[in-house]
């Protein structure tokens, strides 16, 4: 898949903002500070498009990037440690549910999770929880570039592990700054919408 055109077409808190274009959408779900927008970012050639920031929860709202006008990556707000007030943090819990269990046109979750650590209690909670859903998950494991590469069969049986996942199952090592990852990750999404 080649992305030349991309746009931040909606910002929404709840789904009367959300796009009514019934292009296909592939969620972003992962812990505060994962890097879900600096994979975003990578995956549509930008370099900051999706905001960035060092401090967790600075992505508060579901934010839909129109794709070739093929499909949607939706950016969810992290779930885990940000700096918000409880009852906002809380909020966004109950916009992302009420988005992943409402939304007809979502094809697939991507869980990031961090390669350089096993996955946490609120990781083990939201794959769990993908799962008992029935939903298409995509693990993608972000930092690669933060452990040597000999290194990173290592994380990735630890992961597959701790989350009780079959050799067949697919786990994708990525990398935002070096794009590691990025083809295979963009083949995969391909597939998905055809």
């Amino acid at each position: 898949m080649k992305i030349n055109n991309v746009n931040l077409e909606a910002v929404a808190v709840e789904p009367v903002g959300f796009p009514e274009k019934m292009l296909p959408e592939v969620a972003f779900v992962g812990r505060s500070n994962v890097g879900k927008s600096s994979l975003i970012n990578a995956l549509m050639g930008r370099k900051s498009l999706a905001r960035v920031s060092g401090s967790p929860g600075k992505t508060r709202t579901i934010n839909f990037y129109n794709i070739e006008e093929l499909l949607y990556f939706v950016d969810l707000p992290g779930y885990g440690y940000a700096k918000a007030p409880k009852t906002e943090i809380k909020k966004w819990g109950i916009m992302i549910e009420g988005y992943l269990q409402k939304r007809e046109q979502l094809k697939s979750i991507i869980l990031l999770l961090d390669i350089r650590h096993p996955p946490s209690a609120l990781d083990l909670q939201m794959y769990e929880w993908l799962a008992y859903y029935q939903f298409k998950i995509i693990l993608v494991l972000t930092k690669m570039d933060k452990i040597k590469r000999s290194q990173v069969p290592k994380h990735v049986k630890i992961i597959r592990e701790s989350l009780n996942l079959g050799s067949d199952s697919l786990l994708l090592p990525f990398s935002s700054e070096t794009k590691q990852g990025r083809d295979e990750l963009l083949s995969v999404i391909e597939d998905l919408i055809k």
